[in-house]
């Protein structure tokens, strides 16, 4: 038994953003896919459980599934389970090609409140639409779109079927054409137009005798015999004038019964014939001769023909009727009450009485209709009547009464025709320049027509309307029935409009170039509106499909997009498969795309015989030839070199790997023409020699291409549709069965159309789209190649637009650098093209080209030089020569092979590196790295220093170059110049390497190394995609490896969460002027990068005390927060840990915050490690001695000659506070802070034993995070904190809380060897009784009531109130109005201690600050309404303020994002204690995300990959704010293992997290 085949899995991945939209580039982005394949790839939509379309939503798709049918109306739902850290997979397998689309429906989050909010209604997003390419075969022959060659061919010009169509059709194939477009086949009507079909179910039977069976016969023949695929116009917006059917149907159509508002434009047009008739009657000229026989007769349709249908009538009321009626209502007291109308009519205008019978009287405005349509209600204006007159009364009004009512009434109306007046006579002066335009045109100018005399039958202008016969059949319908509306085009219409529809004046104006042998087909809004004709016109196109693989959409703006999705999506039910080409032109690129999607267009016809001249056409070759040479891989292919999964079995099939595919959203595809039937062709317009470059240009594009029978020819004149008779001729037609035409020279292009053909498939089906395009004066060269193999093709085109000469015009050799080349072949063009020659051409019996020849061109060289490739063409190389080369590249000869080497590897090079290592290999700041190595970060020449020194500083910059192909950046213009960032970034991990603590770099170094080398071989223009490609694999292998070493909350969570506990490699790494220890190396974190980044700078006891919960214990790494703990446990002194840390030599005791986060930490170690309870046991040697204030140097004897457990350090800390301390910093004064004031040195905290609340500080010094100095003598604020927070901050008693109770349960547990506290009386106070006075007190001292009633229960001085409901920043501060402040610290206390607070007043004032605090990103640090507030920072500002001078106010502002990961903490906390239900649970999960998209984006956009210190006010950039700060990203990291733990309580019908 053979061994079953293992089939790979393709999957598409599609990101949905918050709004459920595309998270894909473009606005909106253009999804076009390939075909479907076998097996069947899957589109997968990827949706954070945290978006906003998770709450109650659903994904819903129209894709069908396998052997289902497709239904544009039938979605099938998807359930979107909402989650906080998971992202929603929902895989669609595409069994079909065509047009589908998706949206989401959802309830939108109501807004946070603590008071029951109004629930807001379900709603649904836009609709997104995703496309599907057909999937084609001709001969067994897969084709892809970008391969089509495509003629088109005439079939009223093809002779006799089949014998005459057997010789087109082989003459076709033979010169590599493989799809003929056929111009309407179907029964025409009576103006011989192919596009005027006369009876669409119907194949022409002078044509085709048998029928639909001939047609079947020939597309079979096409298939098989020649290669040729088939597509057909399908002609939807109107029939023929004369179609049968419309006899029968002209409900069909557009007339006065179905469209009552184009009854003037009718009027119009009727008068208008009338008058052509009678000129002569009326004595003027019936032969325009000039301008002022022109001029004679428009002044006489003014009388004639407007004035005597009073035109007028369907613009203005009938005042003296409308007067009449309206007086009329009055006194009968028939007034509608119901319209509103104000109080003081008395006073109006006479305008604004008119503005109102306008507005409110007049129903008919909406459209245009009857005659006097617009006139008044009488019941409606009867209403102003009594409004100003009073009710009318029998026994009291009069006669004079009713007079005056009806003067009144008839001036007012009189006032309100002004308008109508104004908007009549602009269409008049409109209707009377189209008329005079199109009369001049057709009769007089000299490129028109010059049609004759002026008659009933040959009128002024063309009618705008077909009026049906009067017979047996017509006579049974409404005569307002048979006159129906002619089909045409308007300049510059909205392709959205109905031009024949009410709200459009286009047939009234005159405004339509008309088609008088097409009736315009009217389709209504769906099925309903015209029954026949939507089942008479879907059997059409389901005809057509039936024989079609593709259709041509005529004049596809013109064709309602709900008739046009309709008619396609009846097509695809027969034909899958279908091709669809449109004649698009509606001068809006954006609606272009509108169609494209809603309709699955294949392509939109571009015409190369529109551009004027050769720099033109160079645009538009560059437009349609794919993506430039050396273009950065469109698809993230590092993805190959991802962990192996086991290969599995699912319903009995071995599955293979899963490969993942981005999707890149697609440019509109072209079908472009060298010339289409509607061109002149370039004999007649341009230079007859241009035929050859033209068309070869067009073939070199990177899509379908086309051209039209006979330009190979060389006819001499665009073939007129309607009236030409006579019958195509070819020497290409003229083949015997089985005979071939030969590549090259020859009669006409035939035998270079065939290479070029040729060549345009292979390219197309093998997916050459990288192209260069160079314009030279004369000259276009494009270079066409693979982006794989690197194999290419080469032309060189000398165009022929007129007056070029005969010359080689100066072409200068071209260099292929790094490129081989051969010569294919080289030919230019010779025809005649005299007067004598396009004439004899023009007048023949056949249809037949000028005389032509094409021949070979000698002399063109191809020289080697070095590992580039010369090329010259010689001094006979006149316009209309091409010359084409075979290209390939040495250096990349094994390209696909370099791919794949270069994109391989790099996990199993970085498997052993550790997450301390990875800190080296993809980051470090400039500062870091010089202080280590003495080295910096490389500078890009015309960009600038990288970020980091590491592959993420590179990454940064080439992520958004990559993903924009912009090839110009500087950074591609560096690589191309030299290997110098290759060098830099082995160099560097050799030089780590070589150290004993980065022994691990050496494999990813020589990974790198080894692609680097592999590279250098290739030729510069290829470096920087091949560059991005290393450095995006490593950055990748790097990343991966760094969170597979995570605890499984990151491994599993969503890529922003990755992204955030990424962080911890860029904070934490070695620093040996910033170790933790001062004789010996371990990494270190850093407060934020680049300002925080070495020496004293680095370790601040506050920021890694706040980040190292998130950064290192919720990311698994525990060893590296013990040595945190360790290292701060060894250094305390006074009961606190230092601020400033300086490796233990120096350390600064400012701080009276840090130490509270210090034992925090402890506790959340002890809690979340796998050995937490250990830890209190682990002993440290002290920098000082215990419970001593004596300051010695770190290489004292006496320092780390004790050790202490961590135990003793907590109790240590504890008692010190219990005790009281006062103490003056060591060495104060300047030399450890210049701005200080002398006082500020000095330490001051005490308990207050009554509540157990800790005091300290003093007006002069900064004790918490919001630390800023005034540092500005010239604004008087030097030595003046902003913010100095004296008292009792509230965040530090939150902590106290936290480590009383925590110490208190492990003594009552066992785990805690001491009872309590001592005070300075000597009274013994246990830890359980501490925490209870703090439980006691804490809401009397903090809470501000939202309810001033309540002041009196708490302590509160009610004078300095600003903000209610809210928790005082500080308790007891010196500057009293400073307590009241709202700042974003009492969540601080909240996170840590909930069971402190009312957890109804806590959820009330978390409202507060989500109304007041919250920006995009972070908090504002102060309340907008404080007379302090000053949101932007600026640290260099050197004015006179005060409160901003030299940025003071740091902290009473700007916007803070660590705070915000507190908030959402306490917000989730909170907010689900109160939550009953399971959706009200998920809300508050809901909650908290949607206040984190600002996050997102900013850690996605930010080239430091990570969170930034602040901001200023609402979320603007602060150009001093640390780029990427520890405690910004630890802070949301904490808030994700919150939300697990919750999520899993949650999962599993657990309670919400109670007062833990």
């Amino acid at each position: 038994m053979a061994p079953q085949q293992v089939s790979n899995h393709e999957v598409y991945l599609l990101p949905l953003k918050d709004d459920g939209s595309p998270d894909l580039p473009g606005t909106p982005p253009y999804i076009y896919l390939k075909p479907p394949t076998t097996p069947v790839y899957s589109i997968r939509f990827e949706i954070d459980g945290t978006s906003s379309i998770c709450r109650q939503g659903s994904l819903w798709v129209n894709i069908p599934g396998k052997g289902e049918y497709f239904d544009r109306k039938k979605f099938k739902e998807y359930k979107l389970r909402a989650s906080f850290n998971e992202v929603i997979k929902i895989d669609i397998p595409v069994h079909y090609a065509g047009a589908f689309s998706f949206y989401c429906s959802y309830s939108p989050l109501p807004p946070f409140s603590t008071s029951k909010a109004e629930t807001p209604t379900p709603t649904q997003t836009q609709t997104y639409y995703i496309d599907v390419s057909p999937s084609l075969h001709v001969q067994k022959q897969r084709v892809p779109l970008d391969a089509i060659s495509m003629i088109s061919f005439m079939s009223k010009f093809a002779g006799k079927y089949p014998e005459d169509w057997d010789r087109h059709m082989h003459g076709i194939s033979e010169r590599g054409y493989n799809m003929v477009h056929f111009t309407p086949l179907m029964m025409r009507g009576d103006s011989n137009s192919p596009y005027s079909i006369y009876d669409q179910h119907t194949f022409d039977k002078a044509m085709f005798a048998n029928g639909e069976k001939d047609v079947e016969e020939l597309i079979s023949k096409m298939n098989h015999d020649y290669g040729l695929l088939a597509m057909t116009d399908v002609v939807l917006n109107h029939t023929a004038n004369n179609s049968k059917w419309l006899e029968y149907h002209p409900e069909a159509g557009y007339n006065i019964e179905t469209a009552p508002h184009l009854r003037a434009a009718y009027e119009l047009d009727s008068a208008m014939l009338k008058f052509s008739a009678n000129l002569k009657t009326l004595g003027l000229p019936t032969h325009l001769e000039s301008e002022r026989d022109l001029l004679q007769i428009m002044d006489a349709l003014k009388v004639h023909v407007l004035g005597d249908i009073k035109m007028w009538e369907f613009y203005v009321t009938d005042v003296d009727k409308c007067a009449q009626k309206a007086v009329a209502a009055w006194m009968e007291n028939k007034v509608d009450l119901d319209v509103p109308l104000p109080q003081d009519t008395m006073s109006w205008s006479l305008k604004q009485k008119a503005d109102w019978l306008r507005e409110y009287a007049c129903p008919g405005k909406d459209r245009m209709g009857e005659r006097f349509r617009r006139n008044a209600v009488p019941e409606k204006a009867a209403t102003l009547l009594q409004s100003l007159f009073g009710k009318y009364n029998t026994k009291v009004n009069s006669a004079g009464d009713e007079r005056t009512a009806f003067g009144a009434m008839r001036a007012f109306l009189n006032e309100v025709n002004l308008d109508w007046y104004r908007e009549y006579d602009a269409d008049v002066a409109a209707i009377l320049e189209q008329i005079s335009n199109r009369a001049k045109y057709m009769r007089l100018d000299e490129h028109g027509p010059k049609i004759g005399d002026i008659t009933l039958q040959s009128p002024l202008i063309e009618s705008y309307f077909t009026r049906l016969p009067v017979n047996d059949i017509t006579s049974n319908h409404n005569p307002d029935s048979l006159a129906l509306a002619n089909n045409g085009w308007v300049w510059a219409a909205d392709v959205m409009r109905d031009n024949a529809g009410p709200k459009s004046k286009v047939y009234l104006r005159r405004e339509l170039i008309v088609w008088g042998d097409c009736v315009k087909l009217r389709f209504g809004s769906g099925p309903d509106d015209s029954p026949y004709l939507w089942k008479y016109m879907t059997e059409y196109v389901q005809l057509m499909a039936k024989h079609f693989v593709g259709f041509r959409i005529d004049n596809c703006h013109s064709t309602p997009l709900h008739v046009a999705e309709a008619m396609l999506d009846a097509a695809r039910r027969v034909q899958p498969n279908l091709v669809v080409a449109a004649e698009l032109f509606s001068g809006d690129e954006k609606m272009d795309f509108v169609y494209c999607q809603r309709l699955g267009i294949s392509f939109l016809i571009r015409e190369a015989m529109q551009c004027w001249s050769t720099a033109e056409m160079s645009k538009l070759v560059h437009i349609n030839c794919g993506r430039p040479i050396g273009s950065f891989e469109v698809d993230d292919i590092s993805s190959a070199d991802a962990k192996p999964q086991a290969n599995g079995i699912t319903n009995g099939t071995p599955q293979g790997k899963e490969i993942t595919h981005k999707i890149v959203p697609s440019k509109i595809h072209a079908l472009l023409m060298d010339c289409t039937h509607d061109n002149e062709t370039p004999v007649q317009r341009r230079d007859g020699r241009d035929t050859l470059p033209n068309s070869a240009l067009v073939a070199m594009c990177a899509s379908a291409s086309g051209s039209v029978f006979g330009y190979d020819e060389l006819y001499a004149q665009l073939i007129e549709l309607v009236h030409e008779k006579r019958q195509y001729t070819s020497p290409y037609s003229n083949l015997k069965p089985g005979e071939s035409i030969r590549i090259g020279p020859g009669e006409g292009t035939g035998g270079v159309k065939r290479l070029m053909n040729q060549l345009h498939s292979i390219m197309g089906m093998d997916g050459y789209d990288e192209c260069f395009i160079h314009h030279d004066g004369e000259y276009i060269t494009v270079h066409r190649i693979h982006p794989k193999s690197r194999k290419g093709y080469y032309l060189i085109a000398h165009t022929a637009f007129p007056g070029y000469g005969n010359s080689n015009a100066g072409f200068g050799p071209q260099r292929l650098i790094g490129t081989k080349a051969k010569l294919l072949g080289a030919y230019s063009l010779e025809c005649d093209q005299s007067w004598e020659a396009k004439e004899a051409a023009i007048n023949d019996k056949v249809l037949r080209g000028v005389p032509s020849k094409t021949k070979d061109v000698k002399g063109v060289q191809c020289e080697s030089r070095g590992e580039d490739t010369v090329i010259t063409v010689p001094s006979q190389f006149p316009p209309g020569s091409i010359a084409v080369f075979e290209t390939w590249i040495p250096g990349a000869e094994h390209s696909e092979g370099l791919d794949k080497f270069v994109t391989s590897g790099a996990r199993e090079a970085f498997q052993n590196v550790s997450l301390t290592d990875l800190n080296a290999i993809m980051y470090r700041a400039d500062a870091e790295e010089r202080a280590m190595t003495g080295d910096g970060a490389y500078t890009i020449p015309g960009h600038g220093t990288l970020v980091y020194c590491g592959i993420q500083g590179w990454w940064s910059v080439l992520r958004d170059v990559a993903a924009h192909n912009d090839l110009g950046h500087p950074i591609c213009n560096h690589l191309r110049e030299g290997p110098w960032a290759m060098d830099y970034i082995v160099n560097r991990l050799d030089k780590f390497a070589q150290q004993d603590i980065y022994k691990n770099l050496t494999e990813p170094a020589e990974w790198l190394r080894s692609r680097f080398d592999a590279i250098r071989k290739v030729p510069s223009f290829l470096l920087p995609r091949y560059f991005a490609m290393v450095v995006g694999t490593a950055h990748r292998a790097g990343f991966n490896r760094g969170i597979e070493q995570m605890n499984d909350t990151v491994k599993n969570g969503q890529h922003f969460l990755k992204k955030l506990a990424i962080v911890s490699c860029q904070m934490q790494g070695y620093m040996p002027n910033a170790s933790l220890w001062p004789n010996e190396i371990v990494p270190s974190l850093a407060a934020g990068l680049p300002h925080f980044a070495q020496d004293w700078a680095r370790c601040w006891g506050r920021d890694i005390m706040i980040s190292m919960r998130g950064l290192l214990l919720s990311t698994g790494r525990f060893a590296e927060a013990k040595e945190h703990i360790r290292c701060f446990a060894s250094v305390v002194k006074h009961g606190m840990v230092p601020n400033l840390l300086g490796s233990c030599k120096l350390p600064r005791y400012n701080s009276r915050d840090s130490v509270w986060f210090f034992l925090q930490n402890i506790q959340d170690y002890y809690t979340l490690a796998p050995d937490g309870h250990s830890i209190l046991q682990e002993r440290v040697k002290r920098r000082f001695l215990p419970y001593n204030d004596e300051w010695f140097a770190w290489d004292d004897a006496k320092a780390y000659s004790q050790t202490s457990s961590v135990e003793d350090v907590i109790q240590e800390c504890l008692q010190r506070h219990a005790s009281g301390m006062h103490f003056r910093e060591y060495n104060a004064g300047p030399g450890i802070d210049s701005q200080m004031k002398d006082d500020g040195f000095n330490i001051d905290i005490e308990v207050d034993w009554k509540s157990g609340i800790i005091y300290g500080g003093n007006e002069h010094n900064c004790g918490t995070w919001m630390d800023k100095m005034g540092e500005s003598a010239k604004a008087g604020n030097k030595g003046e904190p902003g913010t100095s927070r004296d008292g009792a901050p509230v965040e530090i008693t939150g902590l106290l809380y936290s480590t009383l109770k925590w110490v208190s349960e492990l003594k009552a547990a066992g785990h805690f060897k001491y009872d309590g506290v001592t005070t300075h009386e000597g009274q013994l106070v246990t830890y359980a009784q501490w925490a209870q006075k703090l439980k006691d007190s804490f809401e009397h001292a903090y809470y501000i009531p939202a309810n001033p009633d309540d002041f009196s229960k708490y302590d509160i001085n009610a004078k300095i109130v600003n903000r209610m409901g809210i928790y005082k920043d500080v308790h007891r501060g010196k500057k009293e109005y400073r307590d009241y402040q709202l700042r974003p610290n009492y969540p601080i206390a909240m996170t840590v201690a909930p069971d402190l607070f009312d957890p109804v007043h806590a959820l009330g004032a978390l409202e507060m600050a989500d109304k007041y605090l919250m920006g995009p990103t972070g908090m504002s640090t102060l309340d907008p309404s404080d007379q302090e507030y000053h949101p932007d920072y600026i640290n260099s500002d050197d004015s006179d303020n005060f409160q901003t001078a030299k940025g003071r106010n740091y902290h009473s502002g700007p916007e803070w994002l660590w705070p915000r990961g507190f908030f959402l903490r306490a917000l989730l906390k909170f907010d689900l204690m109160r939550r009953e239900t399971k959706e009200g649970k998920v809300e508050a999960f809901q909650q908290v995300t949607q206040r984190l998209r600002g996050c997102m984006e900013m850690i996605h956009e930010s080239p430091w990959a990570g969170l930034t210190e602040l901001t200023n006010k609402d979320g603007s950039y602060c150009n001093d704010s640390c780029p990427t700060q520890a405690w910004s990203a630890g802070c949301i990291i904490d808030l994700y293992d919150d939300a697990s733990k919750y999520s899993i309580e949650l999962l599993n019908g657990g309670l919400a997290p109670g007062n833990s």
